[in-house]
């Protein structure tokens, strides 16, 4: 297990060296959620990058940071209250769930090349539930993508796999989407 962070400003260089610049994470950011569609389409990669610097200047920190032994970031894990995730509403894996008070969302790993396949996942996933809980949520929601019913890539892995959120304790809530795309929820 390496060490966990809050992302905050002091840690920006970190979160920007876990996106890199190859794939999805430095064209979007984490910041597919907080648009509906057309925002999302309408804003540039810098533009992207730059609503996420100011989150993580924000009193409650977007998500969290894992450092492996040597102290050299390796992920990055995105969570909020779900209210702040807009396209949630419009998202059909979403739809099996309510947004109620004090539930939080966990939108997406990253996690460098190099450093997969090491449990980070794990890690990332025990930091964000501690900053939800720390920030007075009553429930973390995900939706992560079953493996056992569709294999997928490295990139499609963003919301994580499933086996990672029934070992922390979460549960899986409503209908399926898809048959590969469960909501899971677990109660702080």
């Amino acid at each position: 297990m390496g060490t966990l962070a809050d992302a905050t400003s002091q840690r920006w260089d970190d979160l920007v060296a876990v996106m890199g610049t190859r794939g999805d994470p430095p064209r979007c950011w984490c910041q597919w959620f907080r648009h509906q569609r057309p925002g999302f389409y309408a804003t540039s990669a810098d533009q992207r990058r730059a609503a996420l610097q100011e989150q993580v200047g924000a009193p409650v920190p977007p998500g969290v940071l894992l450092y492996d032994d040597a102290g050299v970031p390796s992920g990055w894990c995105a969570v909020a209250p779900r209210a702040e995730y807009p396209r949630l509403t419009s998202y059909p894996v979403a739809a099996a769930s309510a947004d109620e008070d004090g539930v939080w969302a966990v939108t997406c790993f990253v996690v460098r090349v190099g450093a997969r396949r090491q449990g980070s996942a794990e890690d990332l996933l025990d930091g964000a539930v501690d900053l939800a809980r720390r920030h007075g949520a009553r429930t973390v929601e995900a939706y992560p993508l079953d493996t056992t019913v569709r294999a997928a890539s490295s990139a499609e892995l963003f919301h994580g796999p499933l086996s990672v959120f029934l070992r922390a304790g979460f549960r899986e809530v409503g209908v399926r989407a898809s048959p590969a795309r469960p909501v899971v929820r677990l109660a702080l």
